[in-house]
């Protein structure tokens, strides 16, 4: 059985500019995984760079509240939903509320540095 605890994950800043801790990926664990799991959080009044990923991305929001943009649509989000993002599609997300912005990304295959790309 493989189980993270969320404050046993190193917490780093992300190329995006979100803080993030990866809780499940298969090439930093002994684990037969496609997908990567991360939690990330941002600031009040703060947002994530603009990015563009090869492969696919879903985000969860978990608290919080903010505007995902995705290539020309941008839509209010909050709690409980999941965000799908096409690959290759621009993207970034900005916390409107008073308090962080919380949310689980998964991506799909795994998150790599060479399939992400910094706008």
């Amino acid at each position: 059985m493989y189980i993270r605890k969320h404050e046993e994950c190193e917490e780093f800043i992300a190329r995006d500019n979100s803080v993030l801790r990866e809780l499940l990926h298969p090439a930093k664990a002994d684990i037969e995984l496609r997908y990567s799991l991360a939690h990330a959080t941002v600031p009040p009044g703060e947002e994530t760079l603009p990015h563009a990923l090869k492969t696919t991305e879903v985000y969860y929001i978990i608290r919080g509240e903010g505007i995902m943009y995705i290539g020309d649509e941008r839509e209010e989000v909050g709690p409980g939903q999941a965000i799908y993002i096409p690959p290759r599609a621009k993207q970034h997300i900005h916390n409107t509320g008073k308090t962080p912005l919380v949310f689980l990304c998964i991506v799909d295959p795994a998150w790599r540095v060479e399939d992400e790309h910094v706008i």
